[in-house]
């Protein structure tokens, strides 16, 4: 992965690591994936899976296995975190858009001499029937939904509402898990948690007389219903961009990733 963690002999964690001293894996996130790689290693003998969440969500889906919550205190306290609970490999799972947390793991695992495997999972695609109006940023999501006197869906989770505090012209339909700080001056709060269907959200769209769909393209299958609720009403999107969050390839999958896992640690997972 970095120019330390391609040097690594598998057969080094394949030599010391018994039932009484297994391997120690960090998996960064909450994801889906995230909980799915967790659930796979904490049934293993031979692996001590430890997952760590932000703590952003006050009742976060727990993964199996060892968890902690809140954050290392920045590069330098991750770095020291690795060496002091003798990580074997890190596993970073964090939601595509959390690119901080990504850069921070990717220089303290180069600092602490641990493998990084990073997972980023595909972003979506705009079919023929989509009407995307690709953005950089929610800023830029933000300017264009301003000159707009639309009745707005607004499902880009709760932190980053401040970006469209700013548009007077929009009504918007928020979505989140936990209530919001802020919200748009004017607006209307749904609290919900995903996985959503389709048949609901197109009935939502309707009942709120939604023209405009404003969206992270997370990828993945859980919100993905709103982007075809979306197509199949014929209303447009404006789908923001990621964030660019390694300086190396990661994987795609869940599979990808204890494959290579099984790499490093020089043993089938």
């Amino acid at each position: 992965m970095n120019s330390e963690s391609e040097t690594v002999n598998p057969m080094r964690f394949a030599q010391r690591r018994t039932v009484a001293d297994p391997a120690r894996v960090l998996i960064l996130g909450g994801t889906s994936e995230a909980l799915q790689i967790a659930a796979h290693l904490a049934a293993r003998s031979d692996v001590m899976v430890i997952s760590s969440l932000a703590g952003r969500v006050n009742q976060p889906r727990l993964p199996v296995g060892k968890v902690r919550i809140g954050g290392f205190g920045g590069v330098d306290g991750l770095a020291s975190y690795l060496k002091q609970e003798n990580i074997a490999v890190v596993i970073d799972a964090t939601h595509p858009f959390a690119s901080r947390i990504s850069r921070n793991a990717e220089i303290a695992c180069q600092s602490a001499g641990v493998p990084l495997i990073p997972m980023e999972r595909p972003p979506w695609q705009p079919g023929e029937r989509d009407r995307w109006v690709t953005v950089p940023d929610l800023q830029a999501a933000a300017a264009l939904v301003n000159n707009q006197a639309s009745r707005v869906f607004l499902s880009i989770g709760r932190q980053e509402l401040g970006a469209f505090s700013g548009c007077s012209s929009a009504w918007f339909l928020v979505r989140a898990i936990e209530r919001p700080d802020e919200l748009p001056p004017k607006s209307k709060l749904i609290l919900n948690r995903g996985p959503f269907h389709l048949e609901a959200e197109i009935q939502m769209l309707r009942e709120e007389s939604i023209n405009l769909l404003v969206s992270k393209n997370s990828g993945g299958n859980a919100t993905y219903p709103k982007i075809q609720a979306a197509s199949e009403l014929g209303i447009p999107v404006v789908m923001v961009d990621r964030p660019a969050k390694y300086t190396v390839p990661a994987a795609a999958t869940p599979a990808d990733v204890l494959l290579k896992l099984e790499e490093l640690l020089g043993y089938p997972i």
